[in-house]
């Protein structure tokens, strides 16, 4: 899977993937996450209302990149998840430290 990145302005910038984040997939959004917080955008949102399926791998890589984000002084922000995905963040209790918004504009409104 490719991922998109857009950035929005001050420091924000929106990744957005389409199909499974899985084994296969979750390595590429660590690197593309770590590449962006790296040059200059501290703030990341993920964009997940296209992403079909998402199993522990997927989860897995949306807390390593929350974290490589908080260890560079930034943060990661989750928008827009699929039912499927939401069902995973809600069944593993992620959605307590990763909460979803319902848009990117909302993500960092505060």
């Amino acid at each position: 899977m490719e991922f998109q990145t857009e950035t929005i302005g001050d420091g924000v910038v929106v990744i957005r993937g389409e199909g499974r984040l899985n084994m296969v997939s979750g390595p590429t959004l660590r690197e593309t996450v770590l590449r962006e917080v790296e040059a200059g955008s501290p703030r990341v949102v993920v964009e997940l209302s296209r992403i079909a399926f998402m199993d522990s791998s997927g989860l897995g890589a949306l807390i390593g990149c929350l974290k490589a984000a908080r260890e560079k002084g930034g943060d990661l922000r989750i928008v827009a998840p699929s039912t499927q995905v939401s069902m995973v963040l809600r069944l593993s209790n992620v959605d307590t430290i990763l909460p979803p918004y319902e848009s990117v504009e909302a993500a960092y409104r505060d």
